[in-house]
């Protein structure tokens, strides 16, 4: 053995084309797999792990600083009116009061709570850039920073996606509340972006996207000027179509619906990641499908913020690419995102074939195949040779799992399985988590009190 090598052996592992039994699994000292194999190695020590391995999970869209506020506005007075819309006012609230160290520590344990359920990388879809005041810190990237640092910290991966935020809506100025946000120019977006470019040198499991927030939240010109002028290696990320009042001010302004103008006006492809595109219509749906431009559903906050259905199950019939985010947080587990997602299908529809064949498979192999293209990455299979061993381990003991053909492993782990059922996560063939227990719970637990305790909005 090399130095820092080292092996695993699982009952089962899961590739693309299914499990993949009693297999062994190693790893060099920078935690890529240099072994692969049903085959025992010549090795000294081989940890025996009772579990069945599936690929770490991807966080396509993530507003790591929504953490500090998931459960606050649930609270409805009778005769109220509460949507979307309402609910801004209170992150508004919430963006304003948070120092860069109170972003860190709730990142931090954000991101810890993320590696616990099973994602080994996250997209930081990131508008929060200046002081409280709205002015720039010296340091451009300073919030980016922070997260850097929390995602570090919590032993997740983290492609960093600066956005531009511009707008206060179709056509109007900024608002003073948005004031942490703004970036006047397309010059100035930039220069966010340059500076975040050499953030992510800090913490080798960064890297880099970029991002407009919205159509209504920057100059339709200025969005063709980002992309143009843009990196073309990086994922672009961008909301659209999430709200009905959105489609409604988007053909106000330029008689075009949100994702109408961006097919028309922008080279939407592969390398483009659409946040929510709930309202769509079928002209639309059907030419996003075939650009191959990858969806991000986040159902659990979709859901809560009252957005409306993505039409999945048309989408997949066309040949459409998604990925999952859990956006503001107020939900985190990845096999409730996929139920959540097969199952507003099956009420909307009245059918339960939402997905044809296995659909579980399905669901794991889509969501990490366009979740790691939202980070960048493109990839072949689950686990290769030469890419590093991120997984979560769920438990082969646990009462259903250990009584479960092969055939029906995998939905159901999907379907029937929580939190409680993981033995744990291994991030770069390191064991982040491990019985519920992160490395570094202490310190961020304790970190993400403090800072709770001086913002006092809980």
């Amino acid at each position: 053995m090399g130095e820092g090598q080292t092996y695993f052996h699982f009952p089962a592992l899961l590739q693309n084309e299914g499990w993949f039994s009693s297999v062994y699994v190693g790893t060099d000292a920078q935690g890529m797999i240099n072994y692969l194999s049903s085959e025992k190695p010549y090795a000294g020590n081989i940890e025996e792990v009772n579990g069945f391995v599936l690929p770490g999970f991807q966080n396509a869209h993530s507003h790591a600083f929504q953490y500090a506020m998931a459960g606050l506005a649930e609270n409805h007075p009778a005769g109220s009116s509460d949507d979307f819309w309402t609910w801004r006012e209170e992150m508004y609230k919430c963006a304003l009061s948070v120092s860069p160290e109170h972003v860190e520590a709730i990142a931090a344990m954000l991101y810890a709570e993320m590696v616990r359920v099973g994602y080994t990388q996250v997209a930081e879809f990131h508008y929060l850039h200046h002081d409280q005041l709205g002015k720039p810190y010296g340091n451009l990237a300073e919030m980016g920073e922070r997260l850097i640092a929390a995602a570090q910290t919590a032993g997740i991966k983290i492609t960093l996606v600066p956005v531009f935020y511009q707008k206060g809506g179709f056509g109007q100025p900024p608002q003073p509340r948005q004031r942490r946000f703004i970036s006047n120019t397309v010059d100035d977006y930039f220069k966010l972006l340059n500076a975040s470019s050499l953030a992510i040198k800090n913490y080798s499991g960064a890297s880099l996207g970029y991002s407009v927030h919205s159509l209504r939240a920057v100059d339709l010109d200025d969005i063709k000027d980002t992309l143009r002028q843009g990196p073309k290696h990086l994922p672009f990320h961008v909301h659209v179509a999430e709200q009905k009042k959105e489609i409604s001010d988007c053909l106000a302004h330029c008689n075009q619906r949100p994702m109408q103008w961006m097919l028309a006006n922008l080279p939407v492809d592969q390398n483009f990641h659409l946040v929510h595109s709930t309202h769509l219509d079928d002209s639309e749906l059907t030419q996003l499908a075939a650009t191959k431009a990858n969806v991000v559903l986040c159902p659990s906050t979709e859901g809560n913020l009252g957005d409306g259905i993505f039409r999945m199950k048309e989408f997949v019939k066309l040949g459409g690419r998604w990925s999952i985010g859990t956006d503001s947080h107020i939900g985190l587990n990845p096999l409730e995102e996929f139920r959540m997602i097969d199952y507003r299908q099956r009420l909307v529809t009245n059918q339960r074939n939402t997905f044809e064949g296995d659909a579980a498979l399905y669901l794991v192999n889509e969501s990490v195949r366009s979740g790691r293209k939202a980070m960048g990455i493109n990839s072949q299979n689950n686990f290769e040779i030469g890419k590093p061993f991120d997984a979560v381990v769920f438990n082969a003991g646990s009462h259903l799992l250990a009584e479960t053909s092969e055939k029906n492993r995998l939905a159901t782990l999907l379907y029937t399985s929580d939190s409680s059922r993981i033995l744990g996560t291994i991030v770069n063939g390191k064991w982040i988590v491990k019985s519920q227990h992160h490395i570094n719970c202490r310190a961020v637990k304790e970190n993400f009190s403090k800072a709770m305790r001086e913002l006092k909005n809980r």
